[in-house]
């Protein structure tokens, strides 16, 4: 059964250990901030910061493990049809981020979407980890500097996941339309997810 979440929403799933998940860029090009919080207790959550350290790499790739806040395997990323262009060091859009971008007046947002997904599944939230972004192209300069480009996914590339706890994931069709990271039309569009056996 595919579920689509819309451009600019989010929602929580519940996985148990051994279940996967599969999240697809229908159009191609739309970053899905992720999340994953362990069931039984959300202090412990899935940490870009710990998974860089753990994997030497900037970006996770196929066979991968992606590691909590304790160090513990969270999730597998088990199968990845896009280019593997995905990041790690970018913090999930707030509505600060907006309004340094010039946005006036209220703007969906990564942060709040996460917040949100997680009380309509009845989960606590916690303060917003730094997301896995899918399929956000974000390339470091030999001078270091970060540069937010479209996205490299095609449309129907899809990552999958195989839960090694039991966790909640959140996925957020990022919103972001004030820089390309979703395409040069700045055009956030939805995002397919698969719960598999």
């Amino acid at each position: 059964m595919t579920i689509i979440i819309s451009a600019g929403h989010a929602r929580a799933f519940r996985l148990l250990r051994g279940q996967r998940l599969r999240v697809a860029t229908v159009e191609g090009g739309q970053v899905v901030d992720t999340w994953a919080l362990v069931a039984d207790d959300p202090a412990e959550w899935l940490s870009m910061e710990h998974t860089r350290g753990l994997l030497s790499t900037l970006s996770p790739h196929q066979g991968d493990l992606l590691y909590s806040n304790l160090r513990r395997p969270v999730l597998l990323l088990s199968e990845d049809t896009s280019p593997g262009v995905h990041d790690t060091l970018i913090p999930a859009c707030d509505q600060t981020r907006y309004e340094l971008l010039g946005h006036r007046g209220a703007h969906r947002n990564c942060a709040e979407n996460f917040r949100s997904a997680l009380a309509a599944a009845g989960l606590p939230a916690p303060a917003v980890p730094s997301p896995l972004n899918l399929f956000m192209n974000v390339p470091v300069a030999p001078d270091g500097r970060l540069e937010l480009l479209p996205s490299t996914a095609a449309p129907g590339n899809s990552v999958t996941f195989e839960a090694l706890l039991d966790v909640a994931v959140v996925l957020s069709a990022c919103p972001q339309d004030m820089v390309p990271i979703n395409g040069a039309s700045l055009t956030p569009t939805d995002v397919a997810v698969e719960l598999l056996p």
